[in-house]
């Protein structure tokens, strides 16, 4: 009877062994789908480096496989294999996937290359433009005392030239304006403008570069949609006025992503820790939001269809808010995407639906494919979706409670995804973004629901916002601190490759290492590896880091196109000279060298590059003086040093040649200029401040911006052997305005070129360069060599170069 029982069940079972697994077993990812949104993504993205016949020839031939597979699989060509029956649909999908992507790139790029538009970009003529507002107008940097340049996404319609040639088409196109009536414009304006074309920088749709130096011409206005999330984010701006500078500028970024008034050193340490999808409308935001009106609707006991109702109005509301924009309706998609599925009680139906939603975005617009945006957006849900439930459910059967288990496991999760394009983008590895989003997650909801309340009640009731908005601020704070200290952690940031290679290799390891801590044994191994390279490395990277190297006399730091010099005056006080173009940039540089206290800040001259990372020499370090030049020309530059001043109690003190100082082992002399210089090509760069400074025995000569004309009258004033000089910081980085005579007379052995990369004034210039190697001196740059250090040993001068950060700004 035992017998014929068993074979009766294995007779039953004999009967349904194909039984199909069903997608919403929680033990089961449904990724039907996968291969489809993966083939169309990678497509476009490799459409867009490619030319219009070569994408539409890749997406000919992938239509002629999958024809062929399918008929294949369908019988017509023959019964398929079992192997082949199994994986073939699987191929077809990706097929059709390379076909949609390629293909749709493809119509894209004749669009974009087509030989009219094309010819008015190649002659860069003058044109009168029609076109409308894709998105908000961003302001780039420039040099103080010159008007802000905006740079204007947008989407041109036809244009009119010179000659009287008019192109009507319907292609994407950047505006650099300079001109008054720009910064107010909101999305969907239609306008004319007059400018000059210009060729655009290539691996994305863009067609045409317009140049304006007028204002536009507005046609009606734009949508009530467009008008009234201008009125509401222009309340929250208000509404977040009275609050500190980092609270009121990081309120807005969390709620709708404006960071205009987000400090920049604020914003390098959102970087440094890994926080700075917080800065930018992403899917978590719209998760947020929708979230807390579901929470509403389930605790007033509204019903599945009330509850999904109230949450797409909330949807709607937040998209309107935060402007439909291309990145914001890419968030609105993806966090809507688990909400839908949580509300349907299908949780694993997010899977297709995630794969559907990519394969959609990109086919409408496939210049998605290569936004850094969209893929941290894609790959934070992803890891959501698959890895946090089953981490969750692991730390609770290990005794964590739920609430906690959940807190670990999400921002491990979307780490762990977007770990390789970080590590792409920013050549790091981030050892502090885990902890640092782990603490940052019971401050965001609350932050971004206070920030929308105060935006939502801002036309009807300012004072109500305000509170809203200094309730929030609490959170916001929470956040800053978070952001400040993470970012201070030695060795918080391990050095990694850059570039799709570097993104590859972690993502490689990442899988590796998933796969192998699927087996107890191999768990336990990479544990006590971990362990092992922790309690090894660790320790040897906080005691010597390698950077800054024994025995540096001074450093110019890589902070682009700009200068920042240092000369060390003890362990962690040094003399800097000039603050690059950006406070982020200073601040890291002075990081990296341990520098916690500036007893002389030393600014040559008030142009941005020299000035306009002030702020970073001041964060967190007391700076005792700061000596400046009696030119004090372009006002703008002077205004912004003496605010940064007056924020950290110094005062200014003009600079006269034949002025002494002393600090430690750092000697200075001002040898220039020696007298004002008026009707030069330059007055600010030839009133520049020269220094000669003395660090442990070393001349090093310090020339800021000058020019022929100030280099010129030092060579008339100077003493003879005066300007000799062991290490040369080369004038106005390299430019070509230097005097020959002036080189030859400081005939250094280093020569250090602070410049930046792809920089667009030709600077440096080689044949200054070779100039300076015919005179024995070893020269280095910043933008090649990243940061560089003179260094004095037993045998003579030595230098050392850090390398380049592949995810330096520039």
């Amino acid at each position: 009877m035992t017998a014929r029982l068993d074979a009766g069940r294995s007779g039953a079972g004999a009967e349904r062994p194909a039984e199909a697994p069903e997608p919403d077993r929680p033990d089961v990812l449904d990724l039907r789908l996968a291969g489809l949104a993966t083939a169309a993504w990678l497509s476009a993205l490799a459409g867009l480096r490619l030319t219009a016949g070569t994408a539409a020839l890749l997406a000919a031939l992938a239509a002629g496989l999958a024809g062929l597979t399918a008929a294949r699989l369908l019988g017509v060509l023959g019964r398929p294999r079992a192997l082949a029956q199994r994986y073939g649909w699987i191929a077809v999908a990706v097929l059709l996937g390379v076909v949609c992507g390629a293909g749709l790139t493809a119509t894209r790029l004749a669009a974009r290359d087509a030989p009219p538009i094309r010819g008015l970009v190649e002659e860069r003529v003058a044109v009168t433009a029609e076109l409308v507002v894709r998105d908000d107008p961003r302001p780039l940097r420039g040099v103080a005392g010159r008007p802000a340049t905006l740079l204007v996404p947008a989407e041109l319609r036809a244009v009119t030239a010179e000659d009287g040639r008019r192109v009507t088409a319907s292609v994407r196109m950047l505006v650099l304006a300079t001109g008054d009536g720009w910064r107010g414009l909101l999305p969907g304006q239609r306008l004319t403008a007059r400018g000059r074309t210009a060729a655009p920088r290539g691996g994305d749709l863009t067609a045409v570069v317009l140049t304006v130096t007028e204002a536009p011409r507005l046609h009606g206005e734009p949508s009530w949609a467009q008008r009234a999330a201008g009125a509401l984010r222009a309340g929250l701006q208000r509404a977040c006025a009275p609050l500190p500078d980092e609270q009121g500028g990081l309120l807005p970024g969390l709620v709708v992503g404006d960071t205009s008034r987000l400090p920049a050193t604020v914003e390098e340490d959102f970087r440094a820790t890994g926080m700075t999808h917080l800065n930018a409308v992403s899917g978590s935001n719209v998760a947020i939001v929708v979230g807390a009106v579901l929470l509403l609707a389930r605790w007033a006991r509204a019903g599945p269809v009330l509850a999904v109702a109230l949450c797409g109005v909330a949807l709607v509301g937040f998209v309107i808010l935060v402007r439909p924009s291309p990145s914001v309706v890419r968030a609105a998609t993806m966090g809507a995407i688990g909400l839908a599925a949580l509300a349907a009680g299908r949780p694993r139906a997010a899977l297709p639906a995630l794969a559907a939603a990519v394969t959609v975005l990109v086919m409408v617009d496939p210049e998605l494919a290569g936004d850094p945006g969209f893929a941290l957006s894609v790959l934070a849900t992803g890891g959501l979706l698959l890895f946090a439930p089953p981490w969750g459910d692991a730390l609770r059967r290990r005794g964590v409670p739920a609430g906690l288990a959940e807190a670990l496991a999400v921002p491990a999760a979307a780490q762990l995804a977007c770990g390789p394009v970080v590590a792409g983008i920013s050549g790091t590895v981030s050892l502090v973004a885990v902890p640092a989003n782990l603490l940052a997650v019971p401050a965001v909801a609350p932050a971004t629901v206070f920030g929308v309340l105060a935006a939502l009640i801002s036309p009807v009731w300012p004072a109500g916002a305000e509170f809203a908005a200094w309730l929030g601020s609490w959170p916001a704070w929470w956040l800053v601190c978070i952001a400040r200290y993470g970012a201070r952690l030695p060795a918080g940031n391990l050095p990694w490759p850059g570039g799709t290679a570097g993104a590859l290799l972690l993502a490689a390891l990442t899988v590796a290492l998933l796969v192998a801590t699927r087996r107890p044994v191999l768990r336990r191994l990479l544990a006590v590896v971990a362990v092992a390279v922790v309690l090894g490395a660790l320790p040897v990277r906080l005691l010597a880091p390698g950077w800054p190297p024994r025995g540096w006399v001074v450093v110019a730091c890589a902070v682009g196109q700009g200068d920042t010099v240092v000369l060390p005056v003890a362990p962690g006080r040094a003399v800097v000279v000039d603050a690059g173009p950006e406070p982020g940039e200073a601040d890291a540089c002075l990081r990296r060298l341990g520098v916690r206290e500036v007893p002389l800040l030393v600014v040559s001259h008030f142009h941005a590059d020299h000035i306009g990372g002030v702020a970073g020499v001041f964060r967190g370090r007391r700076v005792a003086a700061v000596l400046v030049p009696g030119w004090w020309e372009p006002a703008a530059g002077r205004a912004l040093v003496r605010a940064a001043a007056d924020a950290g109690g110094t005062s200014l003190r003009p600079a006269g040649a034949g002025e002494r100082f002393r600090f430690g082992a750092v000697e200075l002399a001002v040898l220039g200029p020696p007298y004002p210089l008026r009707g030069t090509r330059s007055d600010p760069n030839n009133n520049s401040v020269i220094l000669r400074a003395t660090v442990a025995g070393v001349g090093i000569l310090l020339p800021g911006d000058a020019e022929t004309e100030q280099q010129r009258a030092l060579l008339d004033r100077a003493p003879a052997g005066a300007l000799r000089a062991d290490v040369l910081k080369v004038a106005h980085h390299g430019s070509a305005y230097q005097d020959p005579g002036f080189l030859d007379a400081v005939r250094p052995a280093v020569a250090l070129v602070p410049v930046g990369v792809g920089n667009g004034y030709g600077h440096p210039s080689q044949e200054v360069l070779g100039r300076l190697v015919r005179g024995g001196a070893r020269v280095l740059r910043t933008d090649t060599d990243g940061d560089v250090a003179v260094v004095r040993g037993r045998e003579g001068l030595a230098v050392v170069a850090r390398g380049v950060d592949p995810g330096r700004r520039r």
